[in-house]
């Protein structure tokens, strides 16, 4: 089984920055796609950004240009840099990753972290 501890949320003003962090540790295999997604209060949860695992990168309309998604592959980590922060991007971010354990090789399935609170303030 696999774990996802995120780390680096917090309060920022609008227009500035915060780093976003999660590890994924146990019993790991191999990960195929990690990203983070948001849920805000009375909505749905979102995508915010994916990576696979050769790199490719994919991001929700509303933070393209702002936030940057990376990976390494070597220590199972996903990093989210968030710049030119808006009121809106204010929500719970979840790490998530499509991970193989030792016990699933074959299936890839969905695992996600506690959740970090990003709020920003206007």
């Amino acid at each position: 089984q696999a774990r996802l501890v995120e780390s680096g949320g917090g309060v920022v003003q609008a227009g500035g920055s915060l780093r976003l962090s999660c590890a994924a540790s146990g019993r790991i295999f191999s990960i195929d796609a990690m990203g983070w997604y948001r849920q805000a209060p009375g909505k749905q949860r979102e995508l915010v950004a994916t990576v696979t695992s050769g790199g490719t990168t994919n991001y929700v309309d509303s933070v393209k240009g702002r936030f940057t998604i990376s990976r390494n592959n070597a220590k199972n980590t996903v990093d989210l840099q968030m710049n030119s922060l808006k009121p809106e991007d204010t929500a719970v971010y979840y790490c998530n990753a499509d991970a193989r354990t030792i016990a699933t090789i074959r299936v890839a399935l969905p695992y996600w972290g506690q959740g970090t609170q990003v709020t920003v303030s206007s």
